[in-house]
């Protein structure tokens, strides 16, 4: 694969993007969203305010992060990011939300996992790309197996919620299998 000519940040229907301040009032509403909320976190669902959002979406030396948007219209759909760089050992995690309920289960998760992974591998240079997501989120887990993620383990009974006891899956995927996973 030729990546001098693939375009880091643009997939067939989204891009990478850094966050605009018009982006944030989007975001602030993904806030009242509990299903979003407790999909993207195991901490509590709490809502935050643009000033809060805007602090948590700056890329710095260990985080790299995006806004999702489309690429017919430039609206905002989602967030992903790489964090906990660790660059001697050339890891991160990966962490990704769609936003709006009615942009799920449209391909975007795959799309977006995509080319965060195309950055991670081609770009930031990484051998190693894990994440952790909760056993009830059934959509981002098939988006994971999709593009070749593998279950690596489990932290068990490791999130409570509405009465009842969830395990956290710890994913991870390195650059070689990302790779023959594309042929």
């Amino acid at each position: 694969m030729n990546t001098m000519k693939l375009n880091l940040f643009r997939g067939e229907k989204l891009k990478l993007a850094l966050p605009l301040e018009e982006d944030f009032e989007t975001m602030e509403k993904w806030g009242e969203d509990a299903e979003y909320l407790r999909n993207v976190d195991t901490e509590i669902a709490l809502p935050k305010n643009k000033k809060q959002l805007a602090e948590e979406g700056k890329s710095s030396h260990t985080e790299i992060f995006f806004t999702l948007k489309t690429i017919q219209d430039s609206r905002l759909i989602g967030l992903i990011c790489i964090h906990s760089i660790e660059w001697n050992n050339r890891t991160g995690l990966l962490a990704i939300g769609i936003g709006d309920s009615t942009n799920r289960g449209q391909g975007y998760g795959t799309e977006a996992l995509q080319l965060i992974l195309r950055y991670a591998f081609h770009e930031l240079n990484l051998d190693r790309v894990g994440l952790e997501v909760i056993e009830y989120n059934i959509g981002g887990l098939k988006a994971y197996e999709r593009v070749g993620f593998q279950l690596e383990g489990r932290k068990r009974s490791a999130v409570y919620r509405d009465g009842k006891r969830y395990d956290i899956l710890v994913m991870g995927i390195l650059r070689n299998e990302w790779e023959s996973h594309l042929i």
